[in-house]
Formats: structure tokens, C-alpha cells, sequence
């Protein structure tokens, strides 16, 4: 599942001592923290006696300023601060640590009783050791006829929580093996049915699940150009910008066309959009003070023992901005591509440079807008183009790609793109049904020799804490589409409408999608009007989506309380960030909107969050394996009211090549 994030790191050096005498480099409230400011706050808990030899940082981090701080900012010094979540392994407990980066100071150290961080780099290497060395498990892979133990890859997975008192309290992971051979996917041949459950802090194995000798494959399933075959001939294909790119970037803040926004990176939920905004007749309009991921879970459906517990919350378990990969050019993006690097923290607290973890570029984006005259042949025509800011998580298997897009005609676009190796499982029959199975169905999908795809699901939450127009007063509205019945109102039988009904509290605004009537949401502000008297807005508009089909008292649907519903508005809380809740490792469930909602506050002429759960149903095929083409899903904020026309107008003719 998961491989070393960063290499293993001593004691502070020297160099990040000389760095704390640096000044602090940041320019404004929402700057991500600079390698300075990461290496300072490892150093004042040092200095505070707060660090051990077996103390590990699960994440460092800029502690957000509050919003209003922020909006009120226009130059001048700044409060600063950092927010650090630690693992004490000796003892078993999480910390959590506010520090004052301009004092120097330490100002809050509390444990978060109970409370299990997400993975970290070590955890991978104790794994490894520990199971490796576990007598039984030797056994179990001498019993399958496999000696080489180093070509051997052990992926550790996040428990889960089901209850079991052996668990409870203790730092548990799942080792699977796959036989790598000299191979490079090791996942064409999974070792099935064979689970070490492995407590890292007793540093021991304390449970060996065997259901039984599965032949492994033997089969290679490798894609790199040289195992791919002959290669299709292509020619150059290349996107020439001679005058340079269109956007600017200052700091963190981008600039393109009548777009302004500004980025920043979070170990765990990677890239964060904020303070977004249109400008408009001189002035530039708030659509959106932060934008992220706020959790993702991948539930399998396989019942299995060897399978029960993979639903991996990639982003809460593991740390999607800690799983981010530098970005390859020309492929991972084009070549006009403008990289943005971060520094991140390693598990001693030390700062790391993640080269090329972002990317900002511009591309064609088809036809904008067009009208051809048929009476006298006069035609009018503007090519689009859009500025897309990206990056890519790997987790284990999978990548993820994350891609915001800023349209011309004022629309904001979330593109999730998803690729990588699909997770499998070994099996004996030569003939294994696949996905055409009859009477009770399959469970997976046959793609090589000896080799099953699971079906699965992907779910991702977003979290818009939308501004239209105002960082408060905004409102949601549902949009449903019916017909009207025959009658005197619709005498032709023709007739639709549109209604509108306000969601005015957090258990009114849980909703899902209908495809009957066209549902989606728009978020107004009804004390700003457009020319035409009616209040600006922006519509949420969704894309794919599919309803979980774990059960409701699962232990995934417990803990992913955001998958009953694909649609929820709360009121603004700067403490309210994760959809799962903060810590959902090993965590039971009923943590986050699941619980913020039970309060059923007001959502009406307030600041609002939006919080949508896209879902994709991944039922395998064979052009999957052995790696998967992009899939695309996502959805997007369009402008209803916001403009009094359409914005684009003023695009101009593209210039000839």
C-alpha cells in the first residue's frame, strides 16, 4: 500500500540551527512555511524539552490565521504561527503543539488522549523489520515455495477500527505481500490470503491470518515502454507560448487574466486554494476563501479476511500532501509548465524540499463561445483557454491527480483524475469468472492469469468554504427541474420549471444528487444584486457520482459519516476542516460533519461551507490492468447572476499562428 515517503533523518544539524538566525521570510497571513520557519518550530519544542529520541512529527504546518485577520490584511507585520501533531512511540500518544514563530515561543503542548496520527515514514520501515523477521511468517512463505524473501514487497495498510480488543490502544497496521520477483509490479502477483496484523510499538506480530496456499502468478505484468512492445509511432506535439505565459506568481499569489488566488501546501491535504476572486468592472469579487480536499476513503468489497479491512482514508490514514510526488515535465505536465516547490517535514521535524510539487500552466480549452450569421455568413468565434494548477498524490497503488481549472467565463472546475495499478488478488481458478457472472455475482474482475481486480470505490470530499461576493450573508438554494402536469397551465403539455427551495438548516441541507429533476445548488447572496435585480450567485454544479454501497452500520460507513450524504452546508468554523474529523486513524467513527451537524444550526444569511462527496464506482475490465487510463470526474462552480452578462465577451479574436 504504501512506500517510504521521505528518507530517514538524525538529529538536527547544524545547518538548520544556522537557518533558525535567518528572518522569517513570509509575505502575507496565508503563505505556506518556509524551510526556515519548519527547522525554528522543531526548534523551540526542542528547546522546551518537548522532544525525545523517540519522538516523531506526523505533520508541521502554518496555523491559519482567522478569516477576518486575513481579509483585513493589507501589508504590515503579522502574527505567525506554526501547528505541529506529534507521536511520542515510547508512549503511545499524540501531542498536539501551537508555536509562535516571531516570539520563539512554545504557547499550547496537549496530548489528544486516545488519538492514533496517520502513517508515517518509519511505521514503513518497523513493518518491514518486523515482519520480516517473524518466524511465522517465513513459514507461511516457504509454504508457497518462496525463498527470496528481498524480492518479496511487504505494503502495510491502516487497520481500520472493527472493534477488536487486541487492538484497541495499540498502534496497528496490516502487512500484505506481493512477490516482486525481478519484476517491477510487484502487484501482477499478490501472495493471497496472507496477513500479518503487526503492533509497531510492541514491535511484534500479534497475529498471522493464513486462509490457504493461492498460487501466485507467474506472469509479469510490467509497462514500461521496453515490456510494452512495439511503441505507436508519434509526431511532436508541442504548446509554444514565444511572448512567455499569461499569469504571473508573486509569492504564492497567482495572477491570470481577471483571475487572482493564492495557493499554499498542507502535509495532508495537499494543495489548498484560497481567497479566490473574479475581477469585475475595476473591482475583484470574492467567490471563494479556501478550497481542499478534505478526505478521501477507498472501500473494497471483498468480505474476506484478507480483505475486510481495506478501506484506506487516503488523506486522514496516510497524508495526501505527504504522499505528493514531484511532478515529471513534458509528461505529468506540458512543457510550458511553471513548477512550484514545497518544503514539507520529515518524521524528525525536519524541513524537506518537494521539488515540483505543483504545477501552473495554460492550455487550450476548446471553443469559448461562437455564432455564425446565416444571413449574411458574418462569423464570430473566440478560443478558449484555461489556466489549470495541479498536482498528483501516490498512494501505495493508486495516484490521484488533483487539478483546479479556472475558466475565462468565470467558472471555477475540479477535474480528479484517477490512475495507477488496481489492487489484487490472487486466485487457483484457471477459469475464473469475471464481471459477466450470473446468479450471486462477482466480487472481482478477472485481468491476468491467477489475477482478480476487486471492485471498489472511490470517495472524495470536498471542502468550498464559498464567499460570494462577501466572506458572510450567503445562502444555499436547491435547484430541482420537474414537468408540469397536463392542464390548464400546460394545455400542450410542453411545460417544465424550475423551483427553488432554501436550505435552512445543516440537517435540511444534507442532500443527493436526482438526476429526475437535474439537482444542483447555488449559493447566493441576497444583499448583492446584478443589473437585472436578482441576488448574484455562483451554482455548484456536479459531475459523476455513485451512492456507497457498504452498509450504513459498516465500520467504513461509520467512520466516513460524510458518505450519507453527496451534498452538506455548515456554518463557517475555522476548527471544522476534515469531513472524517481530525484523527480518523484506528478511530471508531462519528467524528466530523457527522457529528458537527447533529446541532442542526442555521445555514440561512450566514457564512457558509460547502461540502460535497464525489464518488466513483471502479468495477475493473481488463484495459485497466496492468495500469489504468485516466479517469475523470469532478465538478464545478458556475457563475448564475454573478455577471449581468457573459464575461467572455471581451476575449479577443486568437491571433494568427
Amino acid at each position: 500500500m504504501i512506500a517510504a515517503m521521505f528518507p530517514r533523518r538524525g538529529p538536527i544539524s547544524l545547518t538548520f540551527l544556522i537557518a533558525l538566525s535567518l528572518p522569517l521570510q513570509a509575505a502575507h497571513p496565508l503563505d505556506p512555511l518556509s524551510r526556515e520557519e519548519i527547522a525554528a518550530t522543531r526548534e523551540v519544542l526542542r528547546s522546551a524539552g518537548k522532544l525525545h529520541e523517540t519522538t516523531r512529527f506526523a505533520s508541521i504546518d502554518l496555523d491559519e490565521p482567522a478569516k477576518a485577520e486575513v481579509l483585513a490584511f493589507h501589508g504590515g507585520n503579522f502574527p505567525r504561527h506554526a501547528s505541529a501533531i506529534l507521536y511520542e512511540r515510547a508512549t503511545n500518544s499524540t501531542w498536539e503543539a501551537l508555536v509562535d514563530l516571531r516570539a520563539g515561543r512554545l504557547d499550547s503542548w496537549k496530548q489528544v488522549a486516545g488519538a492514533q496520527p496517520p502513517f508515517l515514514n518509519e511505521d514503513y520501515f518497523l513493518v518491514q523489520k518486523i515482519v520480516r523477521s517473524d518466524p511465522r511468517w517465513r513459514a507461511a512463505m516457504a509454504k508457497r515455495g518462496i525463498s527470496d524473501l528481498e524480492n518479496v514487497q511487504l505494503d502495510p495498510w491502516t487497520t481500520g477500527n472493527f472493534g477488536w480488543p487486541e487492538e484497541d490502544g495499540k498502534r496497528i497496521f496490516r502487512a500484505v505481500a506481493f512477490y516482486k520477483g525481478h519484476a517491477s509490479n510487484a502487484y501482477a502477483r499478490p501472495v493471497e490470503g496472507l496477513v500479518a496484523t503487526v503492533d509497531v510499538s510492541a514491535m511484534k506480530v500479534i497475529k498471522l491470518t493464513d486462509t490457504g496456499v493461492v498460487p501466485v502468478a507467474k506472469a509479469s505484468a510490467d509497462f514500461d515502454e521496453k515490456s510494452a512492445g512495439p511503441l505507436r509511432g508519434e509526431k511532436a506535439l508541442r504548446i509554444d507560448q514565444p511572448g512567455g505565459p499569461g499569469f504571473t506568481v508573486e509569492g504564492n499569489e497567482v495572477r491570470w487574466q481577471k483571475w487572482r488566488f493564492r495557493y499554499g501546501f498542507h502535509p495532508r491535504e495537499g494543495l489548498v486554494l484560497y481567497t479566490v476572486g473574479y475581477e469585475d468592472a475595476g473591482r475583484v469579487r470574492s467567490i471563494l476563501y479556501r478550497g481542499s480536499l478534505s478526505e478521501m476513503v477507498v472501500p473494497y468489497a471483498d468480505p474476506g479476511t484478507a480483505w475486510y479491512f481495506r478501506n484506506a482514508f487516503d488523506e486522514g490514514e496516510y497524508g495526501l500532501g505527504r504522499m505528493t510526488g514531484s511532478l515529471e515535465p513534458l509528461t505529468d505536465a506540458p512543457a510550458n509548465a511553471r513548477f512550484l516547490d514545497v518544503y514539507l517535514n520529515d518524521d524528525a521535524g525536519a524541513p524537506v524540499l518537494l521539488e515540483r510539487a505543483a504545477a501552473l500552466y495554460e492550455r487550450d480549452g476548446g471553443l469559448l463561445w461562437k455564432h455564425l450569421d446565416p444571413g449574411t455568413g458574418v462569423n464570430q468565434s473566440r478560443r478558449a483557454r484555461e489556466l489549470v494548477l495541479t498536482w498528483i498524490a501516490t498512494v501505495g497503488n493508486y495516484d490521484y491527480g488533483f487539478n483546479w481549472i479556472f475558466h475565462q467565463d468565470g467558472r471555477l472546475e475540479m477535474e480528479v483524475d484517477l490512475t495507477g495499478i488496481m489492487e489484487t488478488k490472487g486466485t487457483g481458478a484457471e477459469k475464473e469468472i469475471g464481471h459477466r457472472a450470473h446468479g450471486n455475482g462477482s466480487l472481482a474482475q478477472k485481468v491476468a492469469e491467477n489475477v482478480l481486480a476487486v471492485n471498489h470505490q472511490h470517495f472524495f470530499n470536498f471542502r468550498l468554504d464559498v464567499d460570494i461576493d462577501s466572506p458572510g450573508g450567503n445562502r444555499v438554494v436547491e435547484m430541482n427541474t420537474e414537468s408540469v402536469p397536463p392542464g390548464p397551465l400546460n394545455p400542450q403539455k410542453n411545460a417544465f420549471v424550475m423551483r427553488e427551495t432554501s436550505l435552512a438548516t445543516e440537517k435540511q441541507a444534507q442532500r443527493n444528487l436526482n438526476l429526475a429533476a437535474n439537482r444542483c445548488w447555488e449559493v447566493l447572496n441576497p444583499s448583492r444584486e446584478n443589473a437585472l435585480g436578482e441576488p448574484v450567485g455562483y451554482i455548484f454544479m456536479p459531475g459523476e457520482n455513485a451512492i456507497p454501497y457498504a452498509d450504513p452500520q459498516s465500520s467504513v460507513r461509520r467512520r466516513a459519516g460524510f458518505l450519507n450524504a453527496q451534498f452538506w452546508v455548515t456554518p463557517y468554523r475555522r476548527e471544522e476542516r476534515y469531513a472524517a474529523g481530525d484523527y480518523i486513524n484506528q478511530n471508531p467513527g462519528g467524528e466530523g460533519l457527522a457529528k458537527w451537524t447533529l446541532a442542526d444550526r442555521s445555514v440561512e444569511d450566514t457564512d457558509v461551507v460547502v461540502w460535497y462527496t464525489l464518488g466513483v464506482t471502479h468495477i475493473p475490465r481488463p484495459e485497466d490492468w496492468p495500469v489504468m487510463p485516466v479517469h475523470r470526474a469532478g465538478f464545478q462552480l458556475m457563475p448564475a447572476g454573478f455577471f449581468s452578462r457573459n464575461p467572455a465577451l471581451d476575449v479577443p479574436h486568437s491571433p494568427a499562428p
